[in-house]
């Protein structure tokens, strides 16, 4: 499949985890990847490695280079894009992925962790979506932008208060980005991974235990990988999804249905 065939991307926070499988899936279907990461350069080009590898695997030829920048800085950001221009001639997609959680419980929050993580989270992927759409406007070009939020912009976080306000502000510059450039040819949506077997959740992951108690919260009764992650953002970005605007399509396993509900304990009968 080259549904994305020829198309110029940038990924945030690619170099590990679902932004790792979204450079390589990308690539695989044809893209051109800007492989953006903030610390780790040896993972970031390892990533590189493994998306030429996979477009040589699918038949495809693709460009990938990575880009180093921290999301939450402006000037960072501004040449972040400056320089996915210049290697790539052009930009037709962003994939807002950059994301970081620090958990304590709410009393207990350091301003200067909730700082950090509305910085990257929120102030991050807003100074990248506006960079884009700058870039979009000038070329007068069609455009898609899909964040990667969470199922916790509507299921509420406990012990990560900073987190599920990020996700949550994230649904309402979905929604507002999306309408405001409708009319330009601009499409803005987001993906809302439930829980996926990545490097942030290796604490559960490599628990026996704990991994038991989050999957005995998910309908579908595992979690989810990157890879498929990675190809629902493939579909939003693509023109498939042409008629799609202001979305957040959940990817959850059946998260956001409220499981607790599977047994009829309130109905009474």
């Amino acid at each position: 499949m080259s549904r994305l065939l020829g198309k110029n991307v940038l990924v945030t926070g690619a170099s590990s985890g679902i932004g790792e499988a979204i450079a390589i899936r990308f690539a695989e279907e044809g893209a051109n990847v800007a492989i953006n990461y903030h610390s780790g350069q040896d993972r970031a080009e390892a990533v590189k490695a493994k998306a030429l590898d996979a477009a040589k695997g699918a038949g495809v030829t693709a460009k990938c280079f990575t880009v180093a920048a921290d999301v939450s800085d402006e000037q960072q950001v501004k040449s972040m894009f400056a320089t996915s221009v210049e290697k790539l001639g052009s930009l037709d997609i962003l994939i807002n992925n950059s994301g970081i959680q620090k958990p304590a419980a709410s009393d207990l929050v350091e301003m200067t962790d909730w700082d950090k993580v509305i910085g990257v989270n929120l102030r991050g992927a807003f100074l990248c979506a506006r960079e884009a759409i700058r870039h979009f406007l000038s070329r007068k070009a069609k455009g898609s932008i899909v964040f990667n939020s969470s199922v916790h912009e509507i299921i509420p976080k406990p012990l990560y208060i900073a987190y599920s306000i990020s996700k949550g502000g994230m649904e309402n510059m979905t929604k507002t980005l999306a309408l405001e450039y409708a009319d330009r040819g601009i499409r803005v949506n987001a993906i809302g991974p439930g829980a996926i077997v990545t490097p942030i959740n290796m604490a559960w992951i490599n628990d026996p235990k704990a991994k038991s108690e989050v999957e005995s919260h998910i309908p579908m009764g595992r979690a989810g990988t990157s890879e498929e992650i990675a190809g629902v953002f493939a579909f939003m970005a693509s023109d498939e999804a042409s008629y799609i605007t202001g979305q957040t399509l959940f990817a959850c396993g059946g998260l956001t249905l409220y499981p607790e509900f599977r047994t009829a304990w309130s109905s009474g009968e």
